[in-house]
């Protein structure tokens, strides 16, 4: 049994932005059903709101833009008071239709929607981000309460949110599609000067002071710094001869940017912001074939801590960028070999439909019965 009904993921992230968990997955699970993907508002050029919708890798990607001055606006922002009411209407009356969160700030437009099923994909602990609604934390336990199913994006968040949902709670940490970086391995070639690169968003979780120093110390290599720059100040970014900010990349040019890498950087500030974070890039970098020079983030320290280089400080890293060349790289990739089959996104969208489909025959059979597990194939889909 597979469900086909229709599915509406509410998002923090745009469809069009870094390509990441919820691209990843949403882009899988729409197969085979009407899907939408509702985005935060935008403050735009416009004279009064404006509802969008645009078709879009299967999928209908919708927004709403509001006049103003360029700034964040969130789900919850007054200025997008009717929001809700438009998304209702435009999408209509389908009692059989999934629901998909990213946000629980969505929660105002998920109780004007009828549905089977809510899922909470609980990727990040926005409320500790940078400039956060103050009503974030609530709002998270009011989703934690209402939703029939919960996946968890990691180690850390998966020990917070199993201790307060409702909704059975599996953990399915972030994923890689190892043929997309294949390519890069064969890129790579000796340089006269080595690159050190980090592919991802330019904000508050990185340690800014950490890179400039890495520049500083390692003045016969270059730094890459690609991606987006996102509510940090472009002028506060650090600058020297050898640092440069390429911009965000589309995720089909990524091996191609990583091919332009000898070592790959994840020099996360260790905050509130990034406890609870487990990165996607670091399996796409070990796909890539690059050695990983990164901070000790909780989740990369318990699960990557026999294949990636941990150092603390821009010296650490200075110095790790250089040890890691000579690190065999067959050796990496046997050791990474069981988990990179069992994280492939092919397999958790496969798992996580497989609980949803367990969880649509279970209400349909009533309380707990030993045929809902013959209906269905596979055990428990928890991916670690």
């Amino acid at each position: 049994m597979r469900t086909r009904d229709e599915l509406v993921v509410f998002s923090h992230l745009p469809w069009d932005f870094v390509w990441q968990r919820p691209q990843h997955l949403i882009s899988r699970l729409s197969s085979g059903r009407r899907t939408w993907f509702v985005e935060e508002p935008r403050v735009a050029d416009v004279d009064a709101p404006r509802l969008s919708v645009e078709r879009r890798d299967r999928l209908q990607r919708v927004w709403l833009d509001v006049p103003g001055p360029e700034r964040l606006a969130g789900f919850d922002d007054p200025v997008a008071v009717d929001y809700p009411e438009a998304v209702r209407e435009l999408l209509g009356s389908r009692p059989d239709r999934t629901i998909w969160m990213y946000t629980p700030l969505a929660l105002p437009f998920i109780e004007k929607l009828d549905h089977s099923m809510l899922v909470y994909d609980v990727m990040d602990d926005l409320a500790a981000f940078a400039q956060a609604s103050a009503t974030l934390r609530d709002a998270q336990s009011d989703a934690l309460r209402l939703a029939d199913l919960v996946f968890t994006g990691g180690r850390s968040i998966d020990a917070g949110v199993r201790r307060r949902s409702v909704a059975p709670v599996h953990l399915f940490p972030s994923g890689v599609e190892p043929e997309h970086y294949e390519p890069a391995r064969k890129m790579r070639a000796a340089r006269e000067r080595p690159v050190a690169g980090y592919v991802g968003v330019i904000d508050e979780r990185l340690d800014l002071e950490l890179v400039a120093g890495l520049a500083e110390r390692l003045p016969d290599w270059d730094v890459e710094m690609v991606g987006p720059v996102f509510k940090v100040k472009p002028e506060s970014l650090p600058q020297a001869p050898n640092l440069r900010y390429p911009g965000m990349q589309p995720y089909e040019k990524l091996p191609d940017v990583m091919g332009g890498f000898d070592v790959a950087l994840m020099p996360f500030a260790l905050n509130e912001a990034t406890r609870s974070i487990s990165p996607t890039k670091t399996l796409e970098y070990l796909a890539a074939g690059l050695p990983v020079v990164s901070t000790r983030v909780p989740d990369v320290v318990s699960s990557f801590s026999e294949v990636v280089e941990l150092r603390d400080d821009a010296a650490g890293f200075a110095a790790g960028c250089r040890d890691v060349l000579g690190h065999s790289v067959e050796e990496r990739d046997r050791r990474m070999a069981p988990l990179m089959q069992e994280r492939r996104w092919d397999t958790i969208a496969a798992r996580m439909q497989r609980l949803m489909d367990r969880e649509t025959l279970a209400n349909l059979v009533g309380p707990p019965n030993p045929a809902v597990d013959l209906a269905l194939e596979g055990g428990d889909a928890q991916v670690l």
